[in-house]
């Protein structure tokens, strides 16, 4: 396993992260875990020598940290770095949830505490951008939590270059709530992320952490431009099949009626080969080679599939590769992206 420092703070994780948004114990199917699955895919982590798991209160209404504080409490505590989010979880009946309003953040912490079964939570995430609250509440909110010792450090998630730029600046003030980094969708399928976010990230020391490396499944290696929704069991073809369509979910027709998508797929392969790697193991490797990208979460379902993810770190990506990866995910810049870095070609200050 490799390591680094997690944005400008001290704390070390592996350059892996364990994404848990399949635990639950509600129902079977081929794109969940239970409590078993779960410690065995844990275990199998932690013995690869990975140190970062995250989850949130939201998911599967907050089973996740459940079967995850069932897990941890074997554990040895002081080895893992635990993160989870809140937020976005709306509870029925209650007007004050979601959002980071103070009254909510301290009823999420205090609840996410109970159930991961653990006195500290080592990296809370703001979970998404809260229109409803000043923005100086919830990171005075955030400060005190960490003063008090109940979170250690605190992170931002889904947001835009503007909203962090705002935060960044203001996290600077005393006694509010500093983001050391921001958990963001990113992926060779998902690059307008670099249009803005990632230049203020890395301006401000903001360490960006991607989620959904391979695109809800489309970077994994599985698709086929002739299949029908999807290849069956995966999570692009089930999507297909409950018609949802999201960033975070993206279905069938979402991509497969774009030829750089198969454009990307192909290359991918061809790297993957070249390099005796799995597609999957590209696609996260891409993400790995970014600089200021510490860590990437993976989400996987089974042993063999954490496997595979496993096998992204322990190597490095030849340059020619990069940049060839790079040319055919590359998307069309928009006004005033394009006409501003054209105007500023010869003016970039080298770090």
């Amino acid at each position: 396993m490799e390591y680094s420092y997690l944005g400008n703070s001290g704390l070390k994780v592996s350059r892996l992260c364990l994404g848990t948004m399949t635990f639950t114990e509600s129902g079977e199917n081929a794109r969940t875990c239970n409590q078993a699955q779960a410690n065995a895919i844990l275990d199998k982590f932690v013995e690869a020598g990975g140190n970062f798991i995250d989850t949130a209160d939201v998911y599967s209404n907050g089973q996740s940290e459940s079967i995850i504080g069932n897990w941890l409490k074997t554990q040895d505590r002081s080895r893992l770095i635990m993160a989870t989010k809140l937020g976005s979880h709306g509870i029925k009946g209650n007007v004050n949830s979601p959002g980071l309003s103070r009254h909510n953040i301290l009823r999420s912490v205090e609840d996410s505490l109970e159930r991961l079964q653990t006195p500290y939570i080592d990296l809370l995430y703001t979970h998404v951008w809260d229109d409803g609250t000043p923005l100086e509440e919830t990171l005075e909110t955030l400060g005190w939590l960490v003063q008090q010792g109940k979170v250690r450090y605190i992170g931002c998630s889904n947001m835009t270059g503007w909203q962090l730029q705002l935060a960044a600046i203001m996290g600077k003030q005393p006694n509010l709530g500093r983001y050391v980094v921001l958990q963001q969708q990113y992926s060779l399928l998902c690059r307008e992320v670099e249009w803005e976010v990632t230049p203020v990230a890395e301006r401000e020391g903001i360490a960006i952490l991607p989620w959904s490396p391979l695109k809800g499944g489309w970077l994994s290696g599985k698709m086929k431009r002739g299949d029908e929704n999807g290849p069956a069991g995966s999570r692009v073809h089930a999507q297909t099949q409950d018609g949802v369509k999201n960033q975070s979910g993206p279905n069938w027709a979402d991509f497969a009626n774009k030829d750089q998508t198969w454009n990307i797929l192909a290359e991918l392969k061809n790297v993957a080969d070249r390099n005796k790697k799995s597609v999957a193991q590209v696609a996260t490797r891409w993400l790995l080679e970014k600089k200021n990208v510490p860590s990437v979460v993976i989400g996987v379902k089974n042993l063999e599939q954490l496997e595979d993810n496993l096998g992204s770190v322990g190597w490095k990506m030849p340059s020619e590769d990069l940049k060839q990866l790079n040319l055919v995910s590359q998307l069309p810049e928009p006004y005033p992206y394009e006409m501003v870095n054209r105007l500023n070609l010869n003016r970039k200050r080298e770090a």
